[in-house]
């Protein structure tokens, strides 16, 4: 496991959540104001601090006495919540460091996101901050909170209905409108807030900062998060391996799936690894669960806030009706979890006790437990004591809300399951609020839908397995006296040169040699053996097919030498201004499956690994896996696992196994490659790789190195 920063996580966040006073800067005596409400929400929260509304043209301001400065404060207020119009911000800002202040939110709109005269007064803002070691949030935020200390250092709206008085779920987004948003949402969800933060454009403090404080808290239980863009990466991996290391959930939205910044480079495997690629590889990485809509993120924090992750993927189901049943199962199956069925003991066991109905996994109880209530407490003892599954999901249709049976359905499922809390178990129900409120509040996770329930629990599951993943290795430095760095040149690299900058480092080729006259085209393929493969060699011919600069199956010494001569004659006519190093003669690779390894250098977090099965199918069924910088023989093994085509290397109907371990050693080596060389490669591709018999090993038959250019 990679080291992870023991310290207690960024200056200056302890004093933004949990300030021991504040200063409200242009404070308004009108609460319906941005600059009004936030004080307005400090005293309808019960803010316990003292708080110095500093406004210099009032005495008092929404009943406490006014300040004319922050100057005139009688101490040195913890947090300044700064309500003031872009043009006063910078005084406001030096005011702030000069008196001492620990952290300080800017509200304002008009900087960075404006143009670059907005851009230079926020980089100005955020150096004098920084000089001054004052925590800023902001510009262009909503501000934060801290419920428990009834902190509300905000004008969202989210909270006119009702201010948090103190939950276990974390938010932080750079929308604010998003965070208000999912703070509406958890509230709906019976989760209450925590903690929560919006960024806004970022100057000084990100996502990322915010995610590692909040994975220090001892009373948060999920973090969800929201982000467009994150600028740093290692502060970004950082924190996730804090909250890795501390076991908090992190349930990310990363919107903006386009490939916007990545490399033009002539090859598959950058339009395969596109910078949303990138982000799935990091989440991951670090067992983060990506949502991909907001109702997935809400979904999961509900089920996350209790704390309990399941320990594997069994499920146990158990419904009132067969239909339901199929429903789960089906869903279940999607979702990848096991619906095992039980030991003969255990369906002996449900066949004494409940005859009517079924005796295996699913079970449907029928409506024979609506006379004996004890019927439901012992299948879900069954389930549990004897089925050993890991979470059972229930499925009672509107019945807990009936007035007749809802109550004693609750208990019957609470004295069933009162030895298991260790375990989700997971309701999908329709009833109204106040009777879903007493279900949660009895230990269970209540859904109104068989998808949503199964979804829910296969991410726990997977939060669960990622938590126990190592962490992957911290980044290195490109350079020094690691052994696989290399000399690239400045322009681009034909494939001759690709491969030997590449065997070098240890990736295997086919035998070949270079050769400038037909008569060394002859010599080569025989002494190389028949048949034989030839390809024209230039760094300006990336794509020797398209006109014609590759022969398959040359059988003897004079088709090689006619085929010198072609070759150079067709890159001649269709590329008069290539320069052509001569034609590349190499051994006709055996027989094998087909797989792509490649390497794009993502601008924020730098060498991306890939692995495709097909070749160059690949990027048809966008079968990949990803990782960012190095990894290991067992991360390797994870990624080739994760594609579909994984079942094409492991003896599918018949076919030989082909050597996986071979092809995870490659995966290794080509991404130790490409961090030991991150500042002087772009673009990296093996297209394709033949994955030979089990222990015979792989041959990559094609390169394609791609130099970064250098930058000012």
């Amino acid at each position: 496991m990679s080291a992870v920063p023991s310290t207690p996580g960024p200056a200056g966040f302890e004093q933004a959540f949990r300030p021991r006073s504040v200063a409200v800067i242009g404070a308004s005596d009108d609460p319906s104001r941005i600059s009004g409400r936030a004080l307005h929400y400090l005293r309808r929260a019960g803010y316990r601090g003292a708080v110095y509304p500093v406004n210099h043209k009032r005495a008092t301001v929404q009943g406490l006495d006014a300040y004319p400065s922050l100057d005139a404060v009688p101490e040195v207020p913890d947090m300044a919540l700064i309500g003031l119009s872009s043009g006063l911000l910078k005084q406001a800002v030096t005011d702030c460091v000069a008196k001492g202040v620990g952290a300080a939110v800017i509200y304002a709109a008009g900087f960075a996101e404006t143009g670059e005269e907005g851009q230079a007064l926020q980089e100005e803002l955020a150096g004098i901050a920084r000089r001054g070691n004052l925590r800023l949030f902001g510009p262009n935020c909503l501000g934060l909170l801290h419920a428990a200390s009834g902190f509300v250092g905000t004008f969202s709206s989210a909270f006119d209905e009702e201010i948090p008085t103190g939950g276990s779920v974390a938010v932080v987004s750079q929308s604010g409108a998003y965070g208000g948003h999912l703070a509406h949402l958890c509230r709906r969800r019976n989760m209450d807030i925590g903690y929560w933060v919006s960024t806004g454009n970022e100057a000084a403090t990100d996502v990322a900062e915010c995610v590692h404080w909040l994975a220090l808290q001892d009373d948060v239980s999920v973090i969800l998060a929201y982000a467009e863009g994150v600028r740093d990466a290692g502060r970004l991996r950082t924190a996730l391996a804090v909250a890795h290391q501390r076991r908090k959930p992190v349930v990310f939205m990363k919107v903006g799936s386009s490939s916007v910044g990545a490399t033009a480079a002539q090859s598959h495997t950058a339009s395969l690894v596109g910078s949303d690629a990138v982000y799935d590889a990091i989440f991951r990485q670090y067992g983060v669960h990506r949502a991909r809509t907001t109702q997935e993120q809400v979904d999961l924090a509900y089920a996350c806030s209790r704390g309990v992750l399941p320990a594997g993927r069994r499920v146990g189901v158990v419904t009132v009706s067969g239909g339901f049943g199929v429903q789960l199962c089906d869903a279940a199956e999607r979702y990848g979890l096991d619906v095992a069925g039980l030991p003969e003991e255990a369906r002996a066991r449900l066949r004494a006790i409940n005859p009517m109905g079924s005796d295996d996994n699913p079970c449907d109880t029928t409506a024979g437990w609506l006379n004996d209530m004890s019927l439901i407490t012992d299948t879900f003892g069954v389930m549990y004591a004897q089925g050993d599954y890991d979470s059972v999901i229930g499925s009672f249709t509107m019945l807990p809300d009936s007035p007749t049976y809802g109550e004693g359905i609750k208990e019957a499922i609470r004295k069933g399951t009162s030895d298991f809390m260790d375990r989700p178990t997971v309701l999908c129900m329709e009833a109204r609020p106040e009777v879903v409120r007493s279900y949660e509040d009895a230990g269970f996770l209540v859904y109104d839908d068989s998808e949503r329930a199964v979804a829910a629990v296969e991410g726990l599951v997977r939060l669960r397995e990622g938590f126990e993943r190592p962490l992957p290795a911290p980044g290195g430095s490109p350079g020094g006296t690691d052994p696989l760095r290399r000399e690239l040149p400045d322009g681009p690299m034909s494939e001759a040169a690709a491969q030997e900058l590449l065997a070098s480092a240890g990736v295997p080729f086919p035998a070949s040699q270079v050769v400038t006259s037909a008569e060394e085209a002859a010599e080569a393929a025989t002494r190389i053996g028949f048949p034989a493969v030839m390809k024209i060699v230039s760094p300006d011919i990336p794509h020797k097919t398209e006109i014609g600069g590759v022969v398959l199956g040359v059988a003897d010494a004079d088709a090689a030498a006619a085929q010198f001569t072609a070759l150079t004659a067709r890159a001649a006519m269709a590329r008069p201004d290539a320069r052509v190093e001569g034609v590349l003669v190499a051994r006709t690779a055996p027989r094998g499956a087909e797989v792509i390894v490649g390497v794009r250098r993502d601008p924020v977090f730098g060498p991306v690994v890939m692995f495709g099965t097909g070749g160059v199918q690949a990027e048809l069924f966008r079968d990949v896996a990803t990782r960012v910088g190095a990894v290991d023989r067992d991360e390797a093994s994870r990624m080739i696992a994760e594609t579909r085509g994984h079942a094409l290397l492991t003896g599918f109907r018949g076919l030989p196994e082909a050597d996986v371990e071979a092809l995870a050693d490659l995966l290794v080596t080509v991404s130790a490659f490409a961090v030991a060389n991150a500042d002087r490669v772009e673009t990296l591709e093996l297209n394709p790789v033949i994955v030979r018999e089990a222990g015979r090993g792989v041959l990559a038959l094609d390169a394609l190195v791609v130099p970064r250019e250098e930058t000012s």
